[in-house]
């Protein structure tokens, strides 16, 4: 299974939120395994279309992923993805 790190502001919505291995071979699909195992978590990286929100960058090891629509990126097992907040300002 991939191993999945989320940012910390994720964490104030779901304080039992942690890093770990979650099922999936594209990265819709972690998304729906992270959604699975902590409701409403989905809402928060995707938009109502279902593509990844403006604000967030997900990456499979040091690479951002090429489709933020559909979310089709193929993950390994042994992968690490990424799940961050992006950062803006001033």
């Amino acid at each position: 299974m991939p191993h999945v790190t989320f940012t910390p502001h994720l964490r104030r919505f779901f304080p039992d939120l942690a890093d770990g291995a979650f099922s999936g071979t594209t990265i819709r699909e972690i998304i729906a395994d992270a959604d699975r195992r902590h409701p409403g978590l989905a809402s928060y990286v995707l938009d109502d279309t279902g593509r990844l929100r403006h604000h967030v960058n997900v990456f499979i090891g040091v690479e951002p992923i090429g489709d933020r629509s559909s979310l089709s990126d193929a993950v390994a097992p042994g992968d690490t993805v990424s799940i961050l907040q992006a950062l803006s300002g001033g």
